[in-house]
């Protein structure tokens, strides 16, 4: 919100420079954003009369003329301004002045006509005007008045980012009553009074929308003369506030909105068919709105009509047919409250909003209208004449304000500091909080234009704002801490972190947000989490997969050059689940590139599927990691496989399909996988345990298995079937070739044997290795290879 420094001071005037209230709105939660002046610095220019114009006996676009500038005699000024007049009181700079952008001004001579000062136009002394020429005064100027005193040039904008909970503070009026409440300067409020009607014409009003409007309240106001001079205070105020000025009728209910708060609107009664309804939309129902855009309205838009059509939609725009024109001679005031729920939403829905919007959306006190109605109805006849009728009102259903209890002791905890009861009731009193004092506290009841106050907490956080930030000690926390027992079964956050770091992976974090592609190529998912309000079109889903994010960075590093990339993310995924959705917690990491950077004692290879499997296997350690050939929509068919541990598949390992290595324009495959975060933050915790003094046994066996037979599924079996004495069963070599039959090949297996109390004899060793021979050739068709 912008508003103008002079006009708050016509509210409430503390002794506070502009810098020293700035920072007390900022401290008390009413965030400054900017400051600027109104007008840039300039000097001498004063209010002139011009009482000749002639002709420049050698330019044909120059004139010179002779102004009254308040000094007794006339003075005289070569003007080139195509609107110079008799009659007209413009700015002059005087010589001497020095003009926005350090322009001096001093007696000179033009096509050898002597000069003493300039007319200016508003964009040399930096007052928005669009006329082209002089800036025109009013005929009422003051001659030789110093332009900056005429103008209130010397003022400073505002412009505050008002939180979405005090929409109270979007008004003059709001802000006045805040600035009183943390100075304790006095207020001088503007208390609209009645006016008294004088014609007896009125409009009929309806409610038809339950909860959506509780009050609405219409005034006829007959014979104005819309076509009137809007006036330059006004205007003015207007303009500092960032509003441009249309005309008189829409110029006062845009001011009544910036100086009470409560949006207006106003209809051309002669538009108006029988009376006004305040109800819902019909379906498909039609309305061009004063932006000139049509739109088609749903049933649960709250709008304005007559006897016959959609006049507006309520709270946001008025309808383009029924607006007020110049021409206009009969108006109807309306001044109504609109339930925040009822205006949400509605706007961004729409493609538009307004100020109006803005404000009801956010919460309007509903007690305000008919002040509201009375102040712009005066502004009316003061400005446009006319006749005003009776008021008329309906009221439904208003806001219940509830009774919230402060407690003392509670402010003192939440704040750190001791305030008495009479310290409170101050504060609260001037807030205008009513307050019952009872035995451990207050009873507040919140007035009508504070919808935020609902909790003990909100008041706590008004006490404080007044109180001031500043005075509230910083004090180091006195409590003490102890630390929580960390179980062994599960690894730290960081731990696990750390522990893929470790691998040569740097951490990434991207958005939850993605490309609906995304989900299609690297997770099959035809049906994601879709965003309602997107902020991106290529941001319209959630992820129910890391590896888009993996992929993506890999473009961007690919984009830049990068030789190697390994890269990982812990973040949440999210898919629909029966109730609701589901957000598990995944880790994926990629690798792409030479298995180590460049350096002259190693070969650059690349990166394989058995590297990475290497790197899943240390992250799950000392849990056995088994794979299972698998198929996966990001991953390559034959070169994929799943993870599982204890036989639970905890994730997928594999490099990426082809058909994205070329669609997103790769130069080669990268590796990845993704598993469950549960997956690593679980552990087995190591034991100690003695080392065997009696001597192991080692066996090698080779089994000739067909081609299908992976090797994986073969170490499972023997290791079922081990028993106590085997400590490892590992692979150590896959042989095709001469010997082994075409479709065949052969998987040599290292055993080792070993007894915590004994040295293994024969017999031992041979029973072991007899009941793994038959395991095998049981469920593989395993041949011993001799």
């Amino acid at each position: 919100m912008q508003f103008s420094e002079k006009w708050l001071r016509s509210w409430v005037n503390p002794s506070l420079s502009s810098d020293e209230l700035s920072y007390l709105l900022t401290m008390a939660g009413l965030e400054v954003e900017e400051t600027e002046p109104a007008a840039p610095a300039f000097s001498g220019v004063v209010v002139a009369e011009v009482k000749e114009v002639a002709k420049h006996e050698n330019a044909d676009r120059l004139r010179v003329t002779k102004v009254d500038v308040g000094l007794g005699e006339l003075v005289q000024i070569v003007c080139g301004a195509p609107n110079v007049a008799v009659g007209l009181k413009v700015p002059c700079a005087l010589p001497g002045a020095v003009l926005p952008g350090d322009f001096k001004i001093k007696p000179t001579k033009m096509r050898g006509v002597e000069s003493n000062g300039m007319l200016c136009s508003g964009k040399e002394i930096g007052v928005p005007d669009e006329v082209d020429g002089l800036l025109v005064l009013a005929a009422d100027a003051p001659v030789g008045a110093s332009i900056r005193d005429y103008l209130s040039l010397d003022d400073t904008l505002f412009t505050l980012k008002i939180t979405p909970n005090r929409a109270d503070c979007l008004s003059i009026r709001g802000l006045a009553r805040e600035v009183a409440a943390l100075t304790g300067s006095e207020l001088d409020p503007l208390v609209p009074q009645p006016v008294a009607p004088c014609i007896g014409d009125a409009k009929a009003v309806k409610l038809d929308a339950g909860k959506a409007c509780g009050r609405y309240i219409g005034r006829v106001v007959k014979g104005v003369d819309a076509a009137a001079p809007t006036p330059r205070w006004m205007r003015e105020r207007l303009e500092r506030a960032g509003l441009r000025s249309i005309s008189a009728i829409v110029d006062i209910t845009n001011y009544v909105l910036l100086e009470q708060g409560q949006p207006m609107h106003a209809f051309d009664l002669a538009r108006l068919e029988g009376g006004v309804t305040v109800r819902f939309a019909r379906e498909g129902e039609t309305l061009v709105c004063l932006n000139e855009k049509e739109v088609t309205l749903s049933a649960d838009t709250l709008v304005i009509a007559d006897d016959v059509k959609a006049l507006a939609i309520a709270g946001v725009m008025g309808g383009l047919d029924s607006g007020v024109t110049t021409a206009s001679r009969d108006i109807f005031l309306e001044s109504a409250f609109f339930a925040p729920e009822a205006i949400a939403g509605k706007a961004r829905r729409l493609g538009f909003g307004s100020d109006s919007s803005f404000r009801y959306e956010r919460g309007v006190d509903f007690m305000l209208q008919r002040e509201a109605i009375e102040r712009a109805t005066a502004l009316v006849l003061e400005i446009c004449g006319g006749a005003a009728g009776p008021l008329t009102e309906a009221v439904a259903e208003l806001p219940e304000r509830a009774e919230v209890k402060l407690r003392t002791a509670r402010v003192a905890r939440v704040l750190g500091v001791r305030l008495s009861a009479d310290e409170i009731a101050t504060i609260l009193a001037r807030l205008a909080l009513p307050a019952r004092a009872v035995d451990d506290g207050f009873v507040v009841t919140a007035p009508s234009f504070r919808f935020d106050i609902r909790i003990e907490e909100d008041l706590i956080e008004e006490v404080a704002r007044v109180y001031g930030y500043d005075n509230i000690p910083a004090d180091a926390p006195k409590s003490g801490q102890r630390m929580l027992a960390q179980p062994e079964e599960l690894r730290p956050r960081e731990v696990v972190r750390q522990l893929v770091a470790s691998r040569d992976y740097q951490e990434i974090v991207s958005y939850a947000f993605v490309d609906e592609r995304w989900e299609a190529d690297f997770a099959g998912n035809a049906d994601p989490v879709r965003l309602i309000n997107p902020i991106a079109s290529q941001m319209s889903v959630m992820r129910s997969t890391l590896i888009g994010g993996l992929v993506d960075t890999l473009c961007g590093n690919l984009n830049r050059k990068q030789p190697r990339v390994r890269v990982f993310e812990i973040a949440r995924v999210f898919n629909k689940a029966d109730e609701g959705f589901a957000q598990p917690e995944k880790v994926a990491a990629l690798a792409w590139g030479p298995r180590v950077p460049e350096q002259w004692a190693e070969r650059a290879e690349r990166v394989d599927f058995y590297d990475v499997k290497a790197d899943v296997e240390a992250l799950l350690f000392p849990r056995v990691a088994e794979f299972r050939r698998a198929a996966h929509p990001a991953l390559h068919p034959g070169r994929a496989a799943e993870v599982l541990v204890d036989g639970v598949v905890v994730g997928v390992l594999g490099e990426l399909h082809p058909r994205w290595v070329q669609a997103y324009d790769l130069p080669s495959a990268p590796v990845l996988f993704e598993l469950d975060f549960a997956s690593l933050q679980s552990r087995t915790p190591v034991k100690a345990r003695a080392v065997s003094r009696f001597q192991g046994v080692r066996r090698d066996l080779a089994f000739v298995v067909a081609e299908s037979v992976e090797a994986a599924a073969l170490l499972s079996t023997l290791r079922k079937v081990a028993g106590e004495l085997v400590t490892e069963v590992a692979l150590f070599d896959v042989y095709r070739g001469k010997g082994v039959e075409e479709g065949k090949k052969s998987l040599a297996l290292r055993v080792q044997l070993q007894a915590m109390d004994r040295t293994l004899n024969d017999e031992d060793v041979e029973a072991v290795i007899a009941a793994m021979v038959a395991a095998a050739a049981e469920e593989h068709h395993a041949v011993l290879r001799f």
